[in-house]
């Protein structure tokens, strides 16, 4: 039955419908788990960073919602790419008023991209935020002082836990360049038809 829907479908639709699927997990899954890790390293940086105390630095704060928001974009973008997978099994129907008009299918992978791209943006913002309170956190403590222990507040020095920051915004950067890539192959693929 499943060759008999295969030959009775256009080459071109077939390919379409395969690259939706194919690119769409790929897409997903790979979303999903650099999402997942990013979270983790980013939970992780915030509870350390409401843990000390006197850690009111004003770039860590918006380097930190900024990523945040980074972050939620990866997961509704791992959702849009689930949402590919299954206009990929609408391309294989029989019934061709079910199938998706080409415009609907081109709409759906433009809002993937501005997603992406936002999520990227958003990201951006917060690396650079996070970047700049680790430069100032950097240039302000004297030389020595993380090392030999100089008197004052410990949470005034950049510490191994502000690295978490930059590795769940390098991490949510990577899978919005998923995302992105794997939404332009598909696009790719229709413009091939």
């Amino acid at each position: 039955m499943t060759q008999e829907l295969e030959y009775s479908l256009p080459p071109a639709i077939r390919r379409i419908s395969g690259a939706f699927r194919r690119f769409g997990w790929i897409s997903f899954w790979a979303q999903i788990v650099l999402g997942v890790i990013a979270s983790l390293a980013l939970l992780f940086a915030i509870a350390s960073l409401s843990a000390r105390s006197g850690g009111n630095n004003p770039g860590a704060g918006a380097g930190l919602f900024f990523t945040s928001v980074g972050q939620i974009t990866v997961f509704v973008s791992a959702f849009w790419a689930f949402r590919y997978t299954r206009l990929g099994r609408q391309l294989r129907s029989r019934d061709e008023t079910k199938r998706p008009k080409p415009k609907d299918a081109i709409r759906t992978l433009k809002i993937g991209l501005f997603m992406s791209l936002g999520g990227m943006l958003a990201t951006l913002l917060g690396a650079e935020a996070t970047v700049g309170a680790l430069l100032a956190k950097a240039l302000s403590q004297p030389q020595g002082a993380a090392v030999f222990g100089a008197p004052g507040n410990v949470s005034q020095y950049v510490q191994p836990l502000d690295i978490f920051v930059i590795q769940a915004n390098t991490n949510i950067l990577l899978a919005h360049f998923v995302g992105l890539v794997l939404t332009l192959w598909i696009m790719n693929s229709l413009d091939n038809t």
